[in-house]
């Protein structure tokens, strides 16, 4: 007997597919913006924690930590206005785990890119820890 597939789990699977392939074009284009790589997807250790995207380097030293959206049109405010409040907090927490692995604290920025319609915008500075 066969059963049905939850429907749920396809669509899951199929979202995040295309959030892979959004970060995938987002890592490209800063990479070839001049940024290096430090980090992709880091977590923090534990429940509640916080977890980003990308974490980059400028050639000045500036890390850089990238928030990735993706959506298919800009209905709705568009994927940079999806970035609450509350995404921002965790964003945030992470980004505090990340620098006290480091011995000096560089320079950082908040920055959201967003992939809407096949365009790529870049929001440097997006939000700020304070």
């Amino acid at each position: 007997m066969e059963f049905p597939r939850n429907k749920d789990t396809s669509a899951a699977a199929t979202t995040k597919q295309a959030g892979d392939a959004a970060e995938d074009r987002a890592l490209a284009h800063l990479l070839g913006s001049g940024l290096k790589l430090l980090a992709r997807n880091y977590r923090t250790p534990g429940r509640g924690g916080g977890e980003i995207d990308l974490v980059m380097r400028e050639p000045g030293g500036t890390v850089v930590f990238i928030e990735v959206r993706k959506r298919a049109s800009r209905a709705y405010g568009g994927a940079a206005a999806s970035v609450s409040h509350f995404k921002q907090r965790r964003i945030i927490f992470a980004a505090r785990h990340f620098l006290m692995r480091l011995a000096q604290q560089p320079p950082c920025r908040f920055d959201v890119v967003s992939v809407e319609a096949g365009a790529i915008e870049w929001l440097r500075g997006a939000f700020d820890a304070s």
